[in-house]
Parts: structure tokens; sequence; C-alpha cells
């Protein structure tokens, strides 16, 4: 003890603070002059408290995104569909030393996720089963998003839409039918983004929307919409924000301009000019269809209500949460004036919007009760009853998904695993949707949808049909081998394939109308 100081002997040395005040463990302690000292010990244990709160917090949302993301996973690990085999094969490619390419020897991006590519090429080498490692990542993807939209609620504060959109959003349907394509993954990104910029933590949610851009070329507009909402409300450009993003982006998009010779996929021109064609849809008579079908469900016109209750809440009072909602409404405009055709995965995006409007109306609705039945029992009782109706709603239709697999999935593979060993390495293959046939068969491929080869994007009129495109490209490129159904091309059968080419294989598949069959073409005769 310092010198000349004299302790009274009630008190040890071991309860004196280092400014030699009494140390106290209660506000009722009969130890004389501690008042500052009871003040320190419970500053102490209040931080001690927000520590253990924050840990547990954090072991419940490792919890969450391990259930759910394993659930997800196991649940519906081989759903499948076409389009993200050709993203698939550039990863395949890339890790087998071949080049970013599709066609090894073909500089063409016909991948519209360059980022997913990478990651999947790079993750490949510890599991080369990309269809089911993209599964897991959707899966992992759902939950994370999940766990990002109850941060965006609880920093903005609305913790109970952010509690509903949460709950809702890794089970919904729309969501669950991306799996495998890069979309849950690229909207994970983008919630993320959202949910940093909520925290403040600037830089971390333009990275992120730097890395949503990466994976598709539209995540450009979430920074957009973060960068003018900061300026909006700081009055200045967030400079280092924007130099993150720029390094961020900027070293693909030079890449691909000397690579490719241009950065965007020709998969957004195809789909522009399938959208065209008079057998198409386009993107606006795509959503209105997507709604009529919700609209058959009685539960989903309540829970549009309430999604409708949080836009004019989020325009009125929520105001915070304007920018996720104008990101929404930006993304579907931007989709429209694209002209794209209608595919299911363009709509993805808009559910974790619709939902965290949803979860807005839940919490306005809440805000407009007398507080003693919001604070109540009564409050979360009728919360948990209205989430599991929906999520019930959204059980049954997990089921119809899991019920109802895309047929052409088997009888694809079975195609592309025939080429593979029983025809030669260097052999090219014609037929409509290249994806999986091309990822098992290694073979260069000649598509008819204008995915692969731009040239046949370009035949597509109105009038056209696939028929068409498939006589053009087959009397350009003169494939070794085709792969059709005969039922689909009878104008190509009888003027070009019957005269050229002679049948190799059948294929039948349960579920599969129709037959494919192999045929091998000879265009010397």
């Amino acid at each position: 003890m310092a010198s000349g100081l004299l302790l009274p002997a009630s008190i040890p040395p071991i309860f004196i603070n280092r400014d030699m005040s009494p140390v106290c463990f209660s506000a009722k302690s009969d130890i004389g002059g501690c008042d500052r000292g009871c003040m320190v010990n419970e500053e102490f244990d209040s931080r001690a408290e927000v520590r253990n709160r924050r840990a547990y917090h954090r072991l419940l949302a490792i919890a969450w995104v391990l259930v759910v993301s394993l659930g997800l996973f196991f649940g519906f690990k081989y759903w499948a569909y076409d389009d993200p085999f050709i993203t698939f094969r550039y990863a395949d490619n890339l890790r087998s030393g071949l080049g970013f390419v599709y066609n090894p020897g073909e500089r063409v991006l016909s991948t519209t996720t360059p980022l997913y590519a990478l990651l999947l090429a790079g993750l490949g080498y510890l599991w080369s089963n990309l269809p089911h490692l993209s599964n897991l990542i959707s899966a992992l993807s759902l939950a994370l998003g999940g766990f990002f939209l109850y941060l965006i609620g609880k920093r903005w504060k609305e913790p109970l839409a952010g509690l509903s959109a949460a709950v809702l959003f890794p089970f919904f349907p729309l969501m669950v039918s991306t799996f495998g394509a890069e979309t849950c993954f690229y909207v994970m990104l983008i919630l993320g983004a959202f949910a940093f910029y909520a925290g403040e933590r600037y830089h971390w949610a333009m990275a992120l929307a730097a890395l949503a851009t990466l994976t598709r070329t539209d995540g450009v507009l979430v920074a957009a919409v973060l960068g003018m909402d900061f300026l909006i409300k700081h009055r200045r450009i967030p400079w280092r924000s924007v130099l993150l993003f720029a390094l961020l982006v900027a070293p693909w998009y030079l890449f691909s301009w000397g690579y490719f010779g241009t950065p965007f996929p020709v998969t957004l021109a195809a789909k522009q000019h399938q959208a065209q064609m008079a057998i198409s849809d386009s993107f606006p008579q795509g959503f209105w269809r997507l709604l009529r079908g919700y609209g058959q469900h009685p539960l989903y016109w309540l829970q549009g209500a309430l999604t409708l209750v949080g836009i004019v809440y989020a325009l009125v009072k929520a105001r915070r949460w304007l920018p996720l909602l104008s990101w929404g409404i930006l993304y579907f405009v931007s989709y429209t004036f694209l002209g794209v055709s209608r595919y299911f995965w363009y709509y993805a995006p808009l559910a974790p919007v619709a939902l965290a409007m949803f979860g807005l109306g839940v919490s306005a609705v809440a805000h407009w009760l007398p507080s003693a039945l919001r604070r109540g029992w009564r409050g979360g009782i009728a919360l948990f009853i209205l989430l599991t109706l929906l999520l019930w709603r959204q059980g049954r239709g997990l089921w119809y998904v899991y019920r109802h697999p895309d047929h052409r999935v088997g009888i694809y593979r079975d195609v592309g695993v025939w080429l593979s060993e029983n025809t030669p390495t260097d052999a090219s293959v014609g037929t409509l949707e290249v994806g999986i046939i091309g990822y098992y068969a290694h073979r260069r491929m000649i598509g008819f949808a204008g995915l692969i080869q731009p040239e046949v994007g370009e035949q597509m009129k109105r009038e056209t049909v696939y028929q068409d495109t498939a006589i053009w490209a087959v009397q350009r490129y003169h494939p070794d081998y085709l792969v059709l159904n005969p039922q689909w091309f009878p104008d190509l059968m009888d003027d070009t394939v019957s005269p050229f080419c002679s049948p190799q294989q059948t294929f039948i598949n349960e579920g599969y109308h129709g037959e494919l069959k192999v045929y091998e073409c000879d265009w010397t005769k």
C-alpha cells in the first residue's frame, strides 16, 4: 500500500479499487463509502451481461444457419435444372486447366455469373461434384440471407419485421426452386450489403455490393441505391467506398474485355432475342403469371395485403427501409426495360423485398395495437399463428417442388454420359438445351437457343420458333452429332436429318414427354 495510507480494519486490501475507493457487490452493502465502487461494479456486470448476450445470440445465429442450411440441402440435394450447368462447365474447364471457356478454344462468355464460376472452380478441388456443391452453397446462402434480414430489421429499428422476413425467406418456394444456380448466393450478398449498410459499415456494404455485381452484373443496382441513399442523408459522396467498389469490380471487367472482347455475356442478348419471339413471354408478363399463381391461395392474399401495408408504412414512417424497397423497384424496372424473356429465376431476387415489406406490415399493425395487447402474450401468439400458417403454406409449396423435379435432368444426364463414352473427343454436338448434356458429354456444343453461339440468337425474330434456329445452326455449323426430340423438329427431321444423319441411340425416361435420339451425321453425302 502507498506510504502513509491507513486502512480501516473492516476493509481488507482485496476489496480496494485502484483509485482506493472501496468495492462493494450490491447497492445495499454495509461497507461505508462504496457508492462509486457499486457503480463501477454494476458497470462491469452490465458489460459482462452484454458480452454473454452477444455470445448467446452468435450461438443462436450459428445454430440457425447450420440447421436451416443442412435441412434444405439434404431435402433438395438432387434438385437441378438445365441453365446452371452452363456455369458448372465453365468452372470444370477452369479447374481442369482448359481456361475460362465453355467450348475449349472458343472465347465466348456464356455465363452470367463469373464470380460464382470462379467460386465453384476453387471449391471444386475440395468437392468435385459441382451440382451438389452448388446446392450446398444455395442452402447456406438462404440461411445466411434469413439472418441478414433479421439484422436489417434489428438495425433499422423494426425487429419484428426482420424476424418475420427471416423466418419465411429460406423456405420460400421460389427461392428454393433456384437451387444450383447463383441466385441464392447473389441474393445473400445483396442482403448482406443492406445489413452492413444498416449497421453503418459502409465499406463492408460496398464490398458485398461489388461481389454481387461480379456474381451478376445487375448487382450494380445495389451499389447505386446505397450510394444515392448515403449521398442524400450525408450530403457527401462516400469516395472511399466508391473506390473500394471500383477496385473490386474493375479487374474482372478489364480481363473480360480483353479476353472475350466484351464484358457482357452473350446470354443477355440471347434472352433479349428470345423475348422477341411470339412464343415467349416478356418479363412483366411472367411476373403477372407468377402473381396469379400465388393469388390462388387465400393465405397469400393475406400476406399480400400486409405487404401493401408494409410498403405504405415504409413510405410514410419507416423510411430507413426505402433503400431496400427502391432497389426492388429498380430491379423490376431494369429487367422490364432490358426486354429479356421470362425465366423463373429472374423473379427470385424480388422475394426478400416482398417478405421484408410483409414484415413491415406486421410491424405496422403491431404498432397500431393497444400497448397491453402488443406487449402481452396474446400478440406473440397471434404472430406465431400467422407465421405458422404461412410456413405451412410455403411447406406445401416446397413439397410440390420436391415432388415435381425437372424430368429432363435424368434423360439429359444419360445422353451426356453416353456421348462422353461413345463419341470421339473432338466431336461436336448440336442440341436445343446444352447445359446438362454439355456438362456430362465434354464435347464441343452447338446450341439452338443462342446461349453458346451468339450468331444463333441473332436469327430470332417475332415469327421465329426454335425449329427455325435449329435449322439455321445445323446448316451453319454441321455438328457431328445431333440430340433431338423428333416431335419438336419435324421440318428439320425431313429436310436435314433424314438425308445426312443416322440414329445411334434412343433414350426414354419416365416423366419426359417423347424420346431423345442421338444422330450421327455425315455432311459429305
